[in-house]
């Protein structure tokens, strides 16, 4: 075996351990505590009145947020690359500032625009629309911590796909929603596909900012990750292993659908 070889192996040896020091075995161990009482109390506690709610408004928040983020993100690519203008660096910095702020800090600054002596709390309260300690309030917060990836994920995909399809189905007559939807889209779906899932696992696990808008109600403004934490400081350890393998189960089964995507259309 030669220098380089070794070199090689040498570092996917290296590779490998390190991926399994910080990932495999962290859920290894994971697994073994939440089943090491058996089944029945994680089970219990999962299904749980508390924590079917946790699961349903967890759910329900993706549901929103991640759609939402789509949109905006995939719109929001097309302005960066397609519609340049002395203002995009405004535009970019922007979407990148949940990446530099911690959640925490933007729980709080929604704290301050829907509080009580917020800036649209008067409006809204003459409403009767309830932002903090609800839904609203949480699938805001998601939708703040989550709306770069999308965005993160297309723009380069778009910056190296060109204008040259997109030329041509204008020479032919086609107008600005078939391009989109027959040239476009079709060439940066996996871009908006890595987004989604990366959005998705944001969306699934954001602790800090939903910490803060939300006040932790159980069964009623209580997610899965905050209802792990709860559990956890009331010394629920099978309750609170249980309910982060689910979340860990639910971050493995979007990234499984989208390889089982991928794969049909390679084929």
């Amino acid at each position: 075996m030669n220098r380089s070889t070794s070199s090689r192996w040498g570092l996917r040896v290296l590779g490998l351990g390190y991926i399994a020091v910080l990932l495999i075995a962290p859920l290894i161990l994971l697994f073994y505590k939440t089943f090491e009482e058996g089944l029945a109390p994680p089970f219990e506690a999962i299904t749980s009145g508390d924590g079917l709610h946790a699961l349903k408004l967890t759910l329900l928040t993706v549901a929103i947020a991640v759609p939402l983020n789509t949109i905006f993100g995939v719109i929001c690519s097309l302005l960066l690359v397609r519609h340049k203008w002395k203002g995009n660096w405004l535009i970019d910095a922007v979407i990148n500032l949940p990446f530099a702020i911690s959640p925490v800090v933007i729980g709080l600054s929604l704290f301050l625009l829907y509080g009580r002596n917020g800036w649209f709390e008067p409006g809204l309260a003459e409403d009767g629309i309830k932002v903090l300690f609800s839904t609203p309030g949480i699938v805001l917060a998601c939708i703040f911590v989550s709306v770069p990836f999308v965005v993160r994920e297309t723009v380069p995909v778009l910056q190296e796909i060109g204008t040259e399809q997109e030329q041509a189905a204008e020479t032919l007559g086609a107008n600005g929603w078939q391009i989109f939807w027959r040239v476009t889209l079709p060439a940066i779906r996996w871009g908006v596909a890595y987004g989604v899932v990366l959005c998705t696992a944001r969306v699934l696990g954001e602790f800090g900012a939903v910490s803060v808008v939300s006040g932790n109600i159980s069964g009623e403004t209580q997610t899965l990750p905050l209802f792990v934490e709860k559990n956890y400081e009331n010394f629920n350890l099978p309750g609170a292993f249980g309910a982060a393998v689910l979340l860990a189960l639910l971050a493995l089964v979007v990234l499984m659908a989208m390889n089982l995507l991928k794969r049909e259309e390679a084929a």
